[in-house]
């Protein structure tokens, strides 16, 4: 029996045991079940040309219509606490997207004759799988598919690297991490310690999981998502995504360990964590990392990575504010090599868009948030004290030097810089008992230029139903027109160029 069987004859064992030990309950304890979720939908709408859409005018076309379905089950089995979400996506294929999918087809990249553009967005998926029960009266085991958020971050991640994102559909809008969060098949325990305050937290992953669950997802079939100029690419049809990679092998167990306490009036907690790197790097023929791609041009991996983290939170009386930090060390990040053009499409030398190999280095990723209740009550008319949070993230290439020629993404050809500094604010009014709830959302790149603006509104219309306006703004210091154009300007915020989108989102729960 391989490995990769008995791991998940552990897991299924553990399932059993918990049942078990459920059903030595009373059947008292068994009359427990709920079932909720929503009804959702979205349509979104471009409120730029785009320019790869060559002879078309696609402002004010609906870029998303979209719709969901998710169901929340939560059951108690005796001692046992059990939950199952699912959720089933399905969108239109719109003028717009038509116009991507025949764009694609111009290009030869459509990922095979019956791909359709929106293979990329209609989904269905087990979000969530798990048993949850407590062994004696200090230990917490939770066993199966599950999400894990360790960190104090929420724009932009330090220590919440566990899982990665689903961003294939909707890259920037605010919030909705649990939505975009992809999980993970985990074994979770949770120890606490009253005498020191504390408590630990240990998750272990078997290495179950499926290859598309693994690091970050993003839209580079040729969607709407896709960033700029690649709209209309496939890029599929030159990569292939390797989860058997020595470096990058999804069958690998990872975990981590946490130390969470409180301090007099201070939170803290420390953290060890082994994952895979969010955000992939290229395996190129060029220049083969450790093993030769099987993709026509390269391979995208998602090698492992070892962080050090902690987190620091508390109440400043004399600021009326809360205060929070977050510190990660990043061991081996890994970073594609190969600024420029492509210029050398012969193997083992430097090609250019980040197709020159891949190095690691060590980073370290900072974050400093404040955190106050404003009031604006006098001023703008809102029922309560309106909650705002000012962020700085900065991530640090240790030992950064430039003849190590890294790329910040690869495609693009820009070089990394030694700080990648984001400054973020929001802040939420509230309006009629919290019924209206406008907010406003921005951010700053301090070292590259450019950033985003996020006005929104959400209103709360009875117990059951929720609607949002949102628009998400960019703006760009320097900005790629043509495919396989390296600009050198081209960093974070020239990636959601000519991409402002208008979007409008009605929730119905039950």
């Amino acid at each position: 029996m391989n490995n990769r069987k008995l791991r998940s004859l552990a897991v299924a064992t553990a399932l059993a045991w918990a049942a078990c030990g459920a059903a030595r309950a009373d059947d008292s304890d068994w009359a427990s079940f709920h079932l909720g979720g929503y009804v959702r939908g979205w349509a979104a709408f471009n409120l730029q040309d785009i320019p790869e859409t060559v002879g078309y005018d696609d402002k004010w076309k609906a870029s998303m219509l979209r719709a969901s379905l998710l169901l929340d089950a939560d059951a108690y089995t005796g001692p046992v606490q059990w939950k199952a979400v699912g959720r089933l996506d399905r969108e239109h294929k719109t003028d717009y997207l038509e116009q991507l999918e025949d764009l694609r087809q111009a290009t030869g990249t459509t990922g095979g004759d019956d791909s359709s553009i929106l293979d990329n967005y209609n989904q269905k998926d087990l979000r969530e799988f798990w048993a949850q029960f407590k062994l004696g009266e200090r230990a917490t085991f939770k066993l199966g598919k599950q999400q894990i958020v360790w960190g104090e971050s929420d724009f932009f991640h330090a220590m919440d690297v566990v899982h990665g994102y689903d961003l294939s559909w909707r890259l920037f809008f605010e919030g909705e991490n649990e939505e975009w969060r992809k999980p993970l098949w985990l074994a979770a325990m949770k120890f606490d310690v009253p005498e020191a305050d504390g408590q630990f937290d240990i998750f272990i992953r078997p290495g179950l999981d499926r290859c598309k669950d693994i690091g970050n997802t993003y839209d580079i079939q040729g969607g709407r998502w896709f960033f700029q100029p690649y709209r209309g690419f496939d890029l599929t049809a030159l990569t292939t995504h390797d989860c058997d990679h020595p470096e990058a092998d999804k069958d690998d167990v990872t975990g981590g360990v946490r130390w969470s306490g409180t301090a007099g009036p201070v939170n803290y907690s420390l953290a060890y964590i082994r994952t895979f790197s969010a955000d992939p790097v290229a395996n190129s023929v060029f220049n083969p990392w450790k093993k030769t791609p099987q993709g026509p041009l390269f391979d995208l991996i998602n090698p492992t990575i070892d962080v050090l983290g902690a987190t620091v939170s508390g109440y400043l009386a004399e600021l009326d504010t809360v205060l929070s930090a977050e510190l990660a060390y990043t061991y081996g990040q890994p970073f594609n090599v190969g600024t420029g053009p492509l210029t050398a499409p012969t193997r083992g030398a430097a090609a250019g868009l980040g197709l020159g190999g891949i190095k690691r280095k060590d980073t370290v990723t900072v974050m400093l948030r404040a955190d106050k209740n404003l009031n604006f009550q006098s001023l703008l008319g809102t029922n309560r004290p309106s909650f705002s949070s000012v962020q700085i993230f900065d991530t640090w290439i240790r030992d950064y030097r430039e003849s190590d020629d890294l790329v910040r993404l690869f495609a693009y050809g820009a070089p990394l810089t030694k700080h990648n500094t984001i400054l973020t604010a929001f802040s939420v009014l509230n309006y009629k008992g919290d019924t209206i709830n406008p907010s406003f959302a921005v951010g700053f790149d301090l070292n590259h230029g450019g950033g985003f603006a996020i006005p929104a509104v959400e209103f709360v219309l009875g117990d059951s139903w929720r609607a949002k306006v949102e628009a998400d703004l960019f703006w760009a210091h320097g900005k790629s027109k043509t495919l396989f154009d390296p600009n050198p300007s081209t960093q974070l915020f020239g990636y959601f160029a000519n991409n402002n989108q208008l979007t409008f989102r009605l929730t119905r729960l039950f």
